[in-house]
């Protein structure tokens, strides 16, 4: 089991089924003697906008502002913003994050995905992504509400389906960072459903959360499967894989049919 666990949650009731989400993975992972912190971004006030103010001491290149490059340098020179620090330092000792949100508009909130923008700038280089990014030893996962049920986020669902809708989180995101990318953990409209409802799928939490880290991630096409200098497929694995009735994944399908929950089952 992860021994520290950091858990950004972003939603402004504590009597939601959020709080309750996020209330139940606190309680199960402290009672297996994991350090789990929580940055709760709405009692925090972060702020969500990604400006010149998260950079101390002045930008490089005001005239032609670039807010990924700045970030960067200003991160190799210790000139953050305090708060992006806190969540970096925080970050950096996690072997788990769990983010717990309603879902948006099909992503997350503005304010967590503000978190993101601010406080995943030093994540990445150019050499240092998706399978052998930096994050690569560290695990991440997704646990959201809708305010649908799963039968609208299908292929044949007026919201489409929700492999598809999460392909830029989890691998844009998290997998570009070099998480190992669990499952998400999907409670599908829970404001519809009943007190006895909702009670059961909270515990399915607790129970999936007892042997979270057991799981295997979900799965991504791994980094050396590209041409590092052109960013494609290599001959080689395009060959290797094209008797496959369906693609890699979401994203790199191949022209082929999507493989089926390759973003909401591991391993597929």
């Amino acid at each position: 089991m992860a021994k520290k666990v950091l858990i950004v949650y972003a939603h402004e009731s504590p009597t939601s089924f959020n709080a309750a989400a996020k209330d139940a993975a606190v309680a199960v992972l402290t009672a297996q003697g994991c350090t789990v912190e929580v940055s709760d971004l709405y009692a925090m006030k972060f702020k969500a906008a990604a400006t010149t103010e998260d950079i101390t001491g002045g930008v490089k290149d005001a005239e032609n502002f670039c807010y990924a490059k700045e970030i960067k340098l200003a991160s190799e020179e210790g000139r953050l913003a305090d708060d992006i620090k806190k969540e970096q330092e925080k970050l950096k000792e996690a072997d788990l994050v769990i983010f717990q949100f309603p879902m948006y508009w099909s992503s997350v909130p503005a304010i967590m995905k503000g978190w993101m923008d601010r406080v995943l700038g030093f994540a990445y280089a150019q050499e240092k992504r998706y399978s052998e990014g930096i994050f690569k030893d560290k695990k991440a996962m997704l646990s959201f509400t809708t305010d649908c049920p799963e039968s609208v986020y299908s292929d044949t669902g007026i919201n489409g389906d929700i492999n598809v809708t999460l392909w830029p989180l989890q691998n844009g995101i998290l997998n570009y960072c070099g998480f190992q990318v669990f499952a998400p953990q999907i409670f599908w409209d829970p404001a519809a459903g009943s007190p006895e409802s909702r009670s059961s799928m909270l515990e399915g939490w607790r129970t999936r959360l007892q042997n979270l880290c057991g799981e295997a991630p979900v799965y991504f096409a791994p980094l050396d499967y590209f041409d590092k200098k052109k960013g494609f497929l290599k001959p080689e694995v395009k060959e290797k894989y094209a008797s496959r009735e369906c693609g890699l994944t979401v994203g790199i399908h191949m022209g082929k049919p999507l493989p089926a929950n390759s973003q909401t089952k591991a391993g597929v």
